[in-house]
C-alpha cells in the first residue's frame, strides 16, 4: 500500500514540527508547533498550513514543548475539526502552555497591532477534542493501530507509532537524554520500517552527562564564595524541574549550604505543580523518594515568585543567590531582566544549561559575545558564561545512532528520514547512519511530500 509522508515543519531547522501521514484512507498529523528563534518566526506561523487543516482526520502530539503543540489553537481555528491524542501529561502540560502563549500574544498582539493568530475560544476547541491515553495503549483506528511509547524527553513525552498491514512507522519526537534526572531512558522502537527521527544534537556528544550533576554543585560552591548571582535561564518544562530536583538533593544530602534560591517564572511554577501530581512518570528511584516523604521540589531556601513586584526584589537581596527564570534562551521572560543587571557583574555567572537556537541572545553569549542588546539596551558582560551539555532533555549524536541501531538489530529499515535540527545536524546525522549502520537515511527538504509503502 502506498502512502504518504510530508514534512511540512521541523526540517532544517529544530522547531516547527509538523508531520502529516496520509494513507490514503486517512490523515494523521503528527503535531503542529511553533518556530521559534528565526526573526522571521512571527511571521511564520501567522502563514497558512501548507494543506488544508479540515481534510485532516486526527492530530497525535508527542509532547508539550511549545515546538510541538504551539500552532495547535490555529489548526482548530483554520478547519481542524478532528480528535486529538496524548497522553495524559502531555494535554496537562498543553493546557498551561496555551495559557501561557495566549497572555503573551495578546501583549504582543497590541505592541504589533497584529491580530493574534488564535484565541481562547480556540483553545477550549482543542482541549474539548483531545483524548488521552497511557504508554502501549492500542488505538485502532480503520486499518490503523496506533501505540504511544515513552521518549524521555519530558514528562508524558512519547513517540507515536502507526501500524497498518504489517508495516510500522515510528514519530520519535524528541528523543530523551540519558540519564535525565527525573525520568526513565526511551523505550526503544522495533521492527519498524520507517523513522522520522530528531537530530538536535545530531553533530554533537553530551560531554558531561555523567559530571552534570558536580559541575552545577561547583558553579553553586563559586557562586557563594564569591558572593554573587547565578542565573540560571531554564526552560519552564522539565529542564527547570530537573535542576529542583538536583539543587534539592545537594542541599538536603549536606554538600550544599543553604543558598537563597528563587524559581521565577510564573509558567514554571504551574508547569511544577502538574509534575507533583504526576509521579506515575518518573522513574522508579525518584518514586521511592517521594514515597519516602520527600518533595522533590522544595527545599531550604527556595521562593516561588509569581508577581513582578516580588520579581523585582530579587536584586534587593545581597547575598549569594541562584535564580531560574524563563525564558531557556533569553529570547524573553524575566530573565532578560536579570541579565541586564548582573551579565555586568564580575562576581556573577550565567549557566547555560539548554540547546541555544542560533540568533538567540543565549546563543550570542554562548559564543563569547561580550556585548548583547537586551530589551533595547547594551549590556556589556563581564559576568563568566558557562555551558553544562549534559542537562540537555535531548539525546546526543551517540544516543540516536544508538536508538537507531538497537531498533533495527532484527531488521533493516526501508527508510530514516532525519528531521528537527539545524540543517549541519541533519546532515551529519544522516551520513553517519548511512556510514555506520548502513542505513538508507535522508534529510527531507522542507514541505516535501515522500511516497512510501505503507
Amino acid at each position: 500500500m502506498a502512502s504518504t509522508l510530508g514534512f511540512y515543519g521541523g526540517v532544517g531547522s529544530v522547531t516547527g514540527a509538523n508531520f502529516m501521514l496520509d494513507t490514503g484512507e486517512q490523515a494523521f498529523l503528527v503535531d503542529c508547533g511553533l518556530v521559534q528563534g528565526d526573526r522571521f518566526a512571527a511571521q511564520i506561523n501567522r502563514e497558512d498550513f501548507p494543506y488544508d487543516p479540515a481534510t485532516v482526520d486526527v492530530l497525535f502530539v508527542t509532547h508539550a514543548h511549545a515546538d510541538h503543540i504551539g500552532r495547535i489553537p490555529k489548526l482548530v481555528r483554520d478547519g481542524f475539526k478532528g480528535k486529538i491524542y496524548s497522553t495524559t501529561a502531555t494535554k496537562e502540560l498543553s493546557a498551561v502552555m496555551f495559557e501561557d502563549a495566549i497572555k503573551i500574544m495578546k501583549m504582543e498582539s497590541e505592541r504589533d497591532d497584529v491580530p493574534p493568530i488564535y484565541g481562547e475560544n480556540d483553545i477550549e476547541r482543542a482541549l474539548n477534542n483531545w483524548d488521552t491515553v497511557t504508554y502501549d495503549e492500542v488505538i485502532t483506528l480503520g486499518d490503523t493501530k496506533i501505540t504511544f511509547t515513552n521518549a524521555g524527553h519530558i514528562l508524558g513525552s512519547a513517540m507515536v507509532n502507526f501500524e497498518r498491514f504489517g508495516k510500522r512507522i515510528t514519530f520519535t519526537g524528541d528523543v530523551g537524554n540519558i540519564p535525565q534526572p527525573l525520568l526513565a531512558p526511551p523505550t526503544v522502537p522495533t521492527d519498524f520500517d520507517y523513522m522520522v527521527m530528531e537530530s538536535v544534537y545530531g553533530d554533537r556528544v553530551h560531554e558531561e552527562v555523567e559530571e552534570r550533576s558536580a559541575l552545577l554543585r561547583h558553579y553553586i560552591e563559586e557562586t557563594i564564595r564569591k558572593e554573587g548571582t547565578l542565573m540560571i535561564p531554564a526552560f519552564s518544562l522539565e529542564r527547570t524541574q530537573g535542576i529542583l530536583f538536583e539543587i534539592n538533593n545537594m542541599i538536603e544530602s549536606g554538600e550544599l549550604p543553604f543558598i537563597k534560591t528563587y524559581l521565577d517564572s510564573p509558567l514554571a511554577i504551574r508547569v511544577t505543580d502538574v509534575y507533583r501530581s504526576s509521579p506515575e512518570y518518573f522513574k522508579p528511584e525518584v518514586q521511592d523518594q517521594i514515597k519516602g516523604g520527600d518533595d522533590i521540589f522544595a527545599f531550604e531556601g527556595l521562593s516561588f515568585t509569581e508577581t513582578i513586584k516580588e520579581s523585582k526584589k530579587i536584586a534587593q537581596y545581597g547575598g549569594p543567590k541562584i535564580i531560574i527564570a524563563g525564558a531557556g534562551m533569553s529570547h524573553g521572560g524575566r530573565i532578560r531582566t536579570h541579565e541586564k543587571q548582573f551579565l555586568r557583574d564580575r562576581n556573577s555567572t550565567l549557566l547555560l544549561v539548554g540547546y541555544q537556537t542560533v540568533g538567540s541572545v543565549g546563543r550570542l553569549l554562548q559564543d563569547g559575545a561580550k556585548q548583547v542588546w537586551i530589551d533595547g539596551v547594551d549590556v556589556r558582560v563581564k559576568a563568566q558564561v558557562h555551558t553544562i551539555r549534559g542537562f540537555s532533555g535531548h539525546a546526543d549524536r551517540n544516543q540516536l545512532i544508538d536508538l537507531v541501531y538497537r531498533g533495527t538489530m532484527e531488521k533493516k529499515p526501508k527508510q530514516v528520514f532525519v528531521t528537527m535540527g539545524e540543517e549541519k545536524a541533519s546532515l551529519f546525522l544522516t551520513q553517519r547512519l548511512r556510514d555506520y549502520l548502513g542505513v538508507n537515511a535522508v534529510a527531507p527538504e522542507p514541505n516535501a511530500e515522500i511516497e512510501i509503502d505503507f
